[in-house]
């Protein structure tokens, strides 16, 4: 074999790994982000997969929100109706902007009718007097 057709032969093989890693990649990093009511209405299987749920944090379970360390239970309540989902989170850190009333991110995966929450995947969403048509300067 001269050295042409190896050439040819070793690019073919880096492109059709390069594809194949670009697949896994892209295939892995999909994470399905839904609402209380979505999750509650089983929206695209969420209930059956690991999903970020996104939500106002309503209550927390015998503690301030405030001051809640993991583990705890919070009530997450939907933005645009009034479903609720009850939320454990088990462990990992919790943002100090975490309190009652916050918007807040978090994934997990439902077990019994309660979401569990994947340890340090709790974020909260920035509040309003951050975002939107504020004129600081």
């Amino acid at each position: 074999m001269t050295a042409a057709p190896r050439l040819v032969i070793a690019l073919a093989v880096a492109a059709l790994l390069a594809v194949f890693l670009v697949y896994q990649v892209a295939r892995g990093s999909g994470q399905l982000v839904v609402t209380v009511s979505q999750l509650r209405a089983d929206k695209d299987g969420a209930a059956k997969h690991t999903v970020q749920l996104t939500g106002t944090a309503v209550s927390c379970e015998g503690v301030d929100c405030a001051t809640a360390q993991a583990p705890f239970t919070m009530v997450v309540k939907d933005e645009g109706s009034t479903q609720t989902v009850p939320v454990r989170y088990s462990g990992g850190s919790v943002p100090d902007a975490f309190q009652q009333g916050r918007r807040i991110i978090v994934t997990g995966h439902m077990v019994n009718g309660q979401f569990v929450a994947n340890p340090d995947s709790l974020v909260t969403k920035c509040p309003s007097k951050y975002s939107g048509g504020g004129s600081g300067a």
